[in-house]
């Protein structure tokens, strides 16, 4: 059973759009998830802008890989990396810590994922 932030349960977080490195509307990793998907946010149009200018187009949807797109509002999986990334310039959209999987405590400290957006 794979586990939060928090220690419990890891719960399903988006099923529209169907989020997760394995589209199954969980923030699971594994051994292929090179960019460790873990943390579960709500998009910001600051966060959004951020990731484009970054290299990493969350915007445009991308239907061979199942991506929609996403706007301000949406909920998805991050790499832990670019949340940290975004955290660190001050545009870290909000995370919900039921549905981030405890590796993502590998690279950032629960204190910045609970206080962040």
């Amino acid at each position: 059973m794979a586990k939060n932030i928090l220690g419990t349960e890891l719960i399903a977080c988006s099923s529209n759009p169907v989020t997760g490195f394995y589209r199954d509307g969980k923030c699971r990793t594994g051994a292929t998830d090179f960019g460790t998907h873990t943390v579960f946010a709500i998009m910001t149009e600051a966060f959004l802008r951020f990731s484009f200018d970054q290299g990493n187009d969350l915007i445009s949807p991308a239907p061979k890989y199942m991506f929609p797109g996403l706007g301000p509002g949406d909920r998805w999986c991050l790499c832990a990396l670019r949340w940290k990334e975004a955290y660190e310039a001050g545009v870290a959209p909000p995370v919900i810590p039921e549905a981030t999987h405890e590796n993502t405590l590998e690279f950032l400290a629960l204190s910045e994922l609970l206080n962040a957006g």
